[in-house]
């Protein structure tokens, strides 16, 4: 070739354009988990070539050129589209774009009122007017604020959003109370970074060019560590069973509310409960689905890539699922951030447990066969389900039934119960059981070795539906059974040398954050994946190399995140409940 031809450059305006093939080779090995065989042809035109010509010829060359003739590799290709990688305009049009700007900016302003009545409370008494507040600075800005802050109702909410007291809870370090059970601490923060790890396999999918050496990873007895991570999920639901029902059972002027209410009355405190859980959870999780439709529809214009998942098309299309959570009772492959299906499983149980608490309190009998019924019930589930559909263990067949086994929740309801009737035997001393030491570290390590165990046990692929549903059932309530081992025995204060390393003070900060970090990571992971330039080589060690950056910026991120939209509103949730204390405390009492 002539060196000019390199060097020189073209006398118009170059574009770089993407032009996407699916195709049919039976040359290809194909993989059934999120493919859709496509190619991806980066092409160099004139800026003067518009996307529909090009896609136009593209389709012509395919069909009726050298592809037809030499039938190079049998792959039969067809252009599904083309992108320019350019943003386009209506990305800032879209409803997320002007949610998102409006929720910034709405928090910045209560941040920066926060800050004017902390300056107001910390100046010298020269400085501060009549009202309390500081005088009102040159700035109209600051003008605005004081004008504002004279609302003393209004004070309390914005103490809410200080940065300084907030970032002082996320951080704080103290020592356990005897009251905790700060092995949760340790559970909640070693499970949520050991699911980043997951996710940081799982969304690299769509960059990797060996994806088929990457599957086989995954099918590998080594690193079932990573491809089981999904079955960690269950300690949350353990660990969340078991916190609503032992706060509950030990708060005994609610269960006297409760004991001594009318139906309207318990519906309307049952509403009330309700109420906080959503003020608590909510706030995050929306701001996160909005970043979520919109970091997709980036994706979709400016990423190389092919995305199978386009979660902006369906968080557009479905996000009153997200905003009701119950996401998880519609496909799997129809969610707006399909990783939230827990969070919508975990709203579900909290309303289901609090309704069978309060029916507790009055009926006690009643509320137990109910609960001794739903553990049964929902392993016959499991098993007719899995039965039906010939469920099997392998990787890509797990995907296929997402939405009967995965996501449902009247398969996941299993280790919520448990972790609530594990309570129960707590508050009611049924698990008084005295053991010499030696016996008692025994089990410790025991319920170990089935957590472990239960982890690896689906290693094995070549197994029928009858023994492949069993080995799920099975393995996830054994593994569920030592977590409540494990949180039992901490709250007895007992222990091993591995159970005092998950009680650890230092765990408490990154369990605050455990909830940002589960909710963040796979959107952080996916939209740097998304933004390389080059496809990704599925490599043991660089995996390592990339999981330790990721979990710095979802650390990062977390911190950000939770300052802004988690904190403020789990503070404005513990002023109002302050205040229906209060305020039913100051009522006089029938005689």
């Amino acid at each position: 070739m002539h060196y000019g031809i390199i060097t020189q450059q073209a006398p118009f305006d170059m574009d770089y354009r993407v032009i996407y093939l699916s195709h049919s080779s039976p040359w290809q090995v194909e993989i059934k988990l999120m493919s859709e065989q496509i190619i991806h042809i980066g092409l160099c035109l004139p800026r003067a070539c518009s996307s529909q010509e090009v896609k136009h010829l593209a389709q012509e060359y395919v069909t009726g050129g050298m592809f037809t003739e030499s039938e190079i590799f049998d792959i039969r290709p067809q252009v599904v589209y083309m992108k320019d990688l350019q943003l386009k305009e209506v990305f800032f049009e879209r409803p997320s774009f002007r949610l998102l700007v409006a929720c910034v900016l709405a928090t910045g302003a209560l941040m920066l009122c926060a800050q004017q009545l902390t300056a107001a409370i910390k100046a010298p008494p020269s400085t501060v007017d009549d009202t309390g507040l500081l005088a009102p600075a040159e700035s109209e800005v600051w003008r605005a604020l004081h004008s504002l802050l004279q609302w003393r109702r209004l004070q309390k909410f914005v103490e809410c959003f200080d940065v300084p007291t907030n970032w002082a809870k996320i951080f704080a370090v103290r020592e356990n109370s005897p009251n905790e059970i700060p092995l949760m601490n340790g559970l909640r923060s070693v499970c949520a970074i050991w699911i980043m790890v997951f996710h940081v396999v799982w969304f690299m999918y769509f960059t990797v060019h060996n994806k088929t050496v990457l599957v086989s990873y995954a099918e590998q007895a080594f690193f079932q560590y990573v491809s089981s991570a999904p079955l960690l999920v269950d300690v949350f639901f353990t660990i969340s069973g078991f916190l609503q029902t032992f706060n509950f059972l030990r708060n005994s002027q609610q269960i006297e509310t409760v004991r001594h209410n009318s139906l309207r009355q318990n519906l309307k405190l049952f509403g009330k409960l309700l109420f906080h859980r959503y003020l608590r959870l909510g706030p995050l999780y929306l701001v996160v689905m909005a970043t979520v439709d919109l970091v997709y529809a980036y994706i979709g214009d400016v990423s190389i890539y092919h995305i199978n998942e386009r979660f902006d098309e369906m968080c557009s299309r479905h996000w009153w699922r997200n905003l009701l959570f119950i996401q998880n009772l519609f496909d799997h492959r129809d969610m707006c951030a399909n990783w939230s299906w827990s969070l919508a499983c975990e709203m579900q149980f909290f309303i289901l447990a609090n309704g069978l608490l309060f029916l507790y309190v009055k009926h006690p009998k009643v509320t137990k066969a109910l609960v001794a019924s739903a553990l049964v019930s929902t392993i016959v589930w499991s098993y007719g389900i899995g039965l039906s559909i010939k469920f099997q263990l392998s990787f890509d067949a797990a995907f296929a039934t997402g939405t009967e086994i995965y996501t449902s929740p009247f398969v996941r309801v299993l280790p919520y119960i448990l972790g609530a009737i594990t309570a129960w035997c707590l508050m009611e001393r049924c698990l008084q059981v005295e053991l010499s030491e030696s016996r008692e570290r025994l089990y410790w390590h025991f319920a170990l070795l089935v957590f472990f165990g239960c982890i690896y046990s689906t290693v094995r692929r070549d197994l029928g539906p009858l023994m492949a549903i069993t080995l799920f059932v099975m393995g996830r309530l054994f593994f569920s059974l030592s977590v409540c081992w494990m949180i039992a025995g901490s709250a007895g204060g007992r222990g091993v040398w591995w159970s005092r390393l998950l009680e650890a003070k230092g765990f408490q900060h990154v369990s605050r954050l455990s909830y940002a970090i589960y909710l963040l990571n796979p959107l952080v992971i996916a939209l740097f994946y998304s933004l390389t330039s080059s496809s990704t080589h599925a490599d043991p060690f660089m995996l390592c190399v990339v999981t330790c950056g990721f979990a710095v910026i979802c650390y990062l991120a977390s911190i950000l995140f939770s300052l802004a939209f988690e904190l403020p509103y789990s503070n404005l949730s513990s002023l109002l409940l302050r205040r229906d204390r209060t305020s039913s405390s100051s009522k006089p009492k029938n005689a």
